[in-house]
């Protein structure tokens, strides 16, 4: 369908230009949709009418004064005229920046990012801030002349798009992604999955995240539906659009599995299959997750079912670095290194990541130190995370450096192993592991809003865990959240994994109380008997005579 070749990949394939290509030429695909919500009705263009209605944007933008390497922010949850802004964005030859909602204040956002201009919810168009609402209009804006090219193309060095890690550990930090390493990690996803003429592919994850963009790309330039949504609507707009390929977290498929899992226990694996399938509007044909640690308890549930639930690895640092596919399925693993990568390990166990076409080499917003601790003098990124490739060459990721919690004793303790474990109680939606410097081990939990557990069996799950863990593994106490992890209190990122420090954070108040306790022999919690600790209740010691804690409000 387009002939703009962005060089060749390792074995002389030729790697589509997917970013100038969308800039430089017009979409004549007229079979093929993008299908949204607006309110409740599900709407759908053609990908010619969207590509044409994101050159009427990009004149608007033009007037404004947008210009090639301009920065144009966007700080709004999914919708139409998000994805609009991005590809009138691109046919400019500006930049994207894309914000998360909940983390960013527009004001501060315009003035440390250097932005020309910033879309948002409800802006009263002053000067740099923009109503994100004003698009819809000028898309309908049929222009009385031929519309020009913009630019002449992006240089493959050019930066694309500006993106921000998650924030799990800390302050999140600004990295620009450059266009070469866009069109090669797209070209790698389109040699493993061969999207195409059949496929619709349901995106809902935030647009502010660059790669959730690339399936938009993706249908306008290989020729595929894409159907937009919000995690809120994910499952209805599936049912509605029924998609053939679903991107999503481990947390959102667990949903799922939790609503399915008693129901089809005894089902054959056509009838698992089919209920499976239905959930997602019945024409699914793969499933892919990454970003988090999908359990072994949940790859086992879709892919025993006959649902391929493909899981995969990747930094923001990184994009793309392995992904499990059809051609290559190791459940456990996150795949074979793709061909344009190279890893290896350092003498600490962490991997260390080479990329033919890197993302970047610095960050262009961090605090000091952040570069020389992710981005090393070869032009690799150390990923901070412990794994290991097996003999047939499968990355297995085992946890980040900074999921590693040291207890007083010396002893250190991969919390995500612990965590995945608590986590098989069905009443456990999400937790975090605490306990670096004392003496043992608790836990911040998330129960799930269904989840009728009580203290005392939530105890007996952790006492049985327990026994099967080493001592310096055991936790000996709950601390059960006032209220779920979720992005809009921050405690999980918009990719949904639990901003560790902010979650200890907003339940230090008991965590203090249970720690300090361990200096009194005989008085504290123990892993044959864990206390469970609320924030919205008295504490009991429950299923035995210790003395409770008291519970405060975090």
């Amino acid at each position: 369908m387009f002939d703009l070749i962005a060089g060749e990949d390792h074995d002389g394939t030729p790697i589509l230009d997917v970013v100038n290509t969308l800039a430089l030429k017009a979409c004549t695909d007229h079979r093929h949709r993008i299908h949204y919500r607006v309110g409740d009705e599900v709407r759908s263009l053609t990908l010619a009418e969207l590509d044409t209605r994101a050159a009427r944007v990009a004149r608007h933008l033009h007037a404004l004064g947008i210009r090639p390497r301009d920065r144009v922010g966007i700080l709004a949850p999914n919708s139409i005229e998000w994805v609009l802004l991005d590809l009138a964005v691109i046919k400019l030859g500006a930049v994207t920046a894309g914000f998360e909602p909940v983390c960013f204040e527009p004001d501060q956002v315009v003035k440390d990012y250097g932005l020309a201009l910033l879309f948002t919810d409800g802006a009263c168009d002053d000067g740099p801030l923009r109503d994100i609402r004003s698009v819809t209009a000028w898309a309908q804006d049929i222009p009385s002349e031929p519309v020009p090219a913009w630019h002449q193309g992006y240089d493959p060095a050019d930066v694309l798009a500006v993106k921000f890690t998650s924030g799990s550990t800390g302050a999140p930090k600004g990295l620009e992604a450059t266009v070469a390493s866009v069109n090669s990690s797209l070209h790698e996803v389109q040699r493993m999955f061969a999207h195409g003429e059949r496929d619709n592919l349901l995106v809902f994850l935030g647009n502010y995240l660059l790669q959730q963009r690339y399936w938009i790309y993706s249908a306008l330039v290989h020729g595929h539906d894409v159907t937009l949504a919000r995690k809120t609507d994910a499952l209805d707009m599936a049912r509605r659009t029924q998609p053939t390929v679903v991107m999503g977290v481990p947390g959102f498929y667990e949903e799922v599995r939790a609503r399915l899992e008693g129901t089809i226990l005894s089902a054959s694996a056509d009838e698992r299959r089919e209920a499976i399938a239905a959930e997602f509007g019945g024409l699914v044909r793969y499933l892919w997750t990454g970003s988090a640690p999908a359990s072994r308890e949940l790859l086992e549930f879709f892919n025993g079912s006959g649902v391929p639930l493909y899981e995969g690895y990747g930094l923001n640092e990184t994009c793309i670095v392995a992904k499990n596919h059809p051609g290559a399925f190791r459940p456990g693993s996150v795949g074979k290194v793709l061909p344009n990568k190279r890893v290896r390990f350092d003498r600490d166990g962490i991997l260390i990541v080479g990329s033919r076409h890197p993302v970047n080499h610095r960050y262009t917003w961090s605090g000091p130190g952040a570069d020389e601790k992710i981005f090393l003098p070869t032009g690799e990124v150390r990923t901070h995370d412990l794994g290991h490739l097996d003999e047939d060459g499968y990355l297995f990721i085992h946890g980040r450096v900074d999921d590693v919690i040291t207890l007083d004793s010396g002893y250190n303790v991969l919390a995500p192993l612990i965590e995945e474990k608590l986590r098989t109680h069905p009443g456990i939606q999400d937790c975090v592991l605490y306990g670096t410097g004392d003496t043992f081990l608790s836990a911040i939990v998330s129960l799930s809003p269904a989840s009728g557990a009580d203290d005392e069996e939530l105890s007996r799950h952790v006492t049985a865990l327990n026994k099967e863990l080493l001592p310096e593994q055991r936790v000996h106490a709950l601390v059960i959240a006032a209220e779920p992890f979720s992005t809009e209190n921050g405690l999980l990122t918009g990719q949904f994994k639990p901003r560790r420090r902010a979650v200890h954070e907003r339940h230090r108040p008991e965590l203090s109380r249970l720690h300090r306790r361990r200096t009194a022999p005989g008085t504290g919690p123990t892993a044959d008997h864990p206390w469970v600790v609320t924030a919205s209740r008295p504490a009991t010691s429950p299923a035995n005579s210790h003395p409770s804690t008291s519970r405060s409000t975090a």
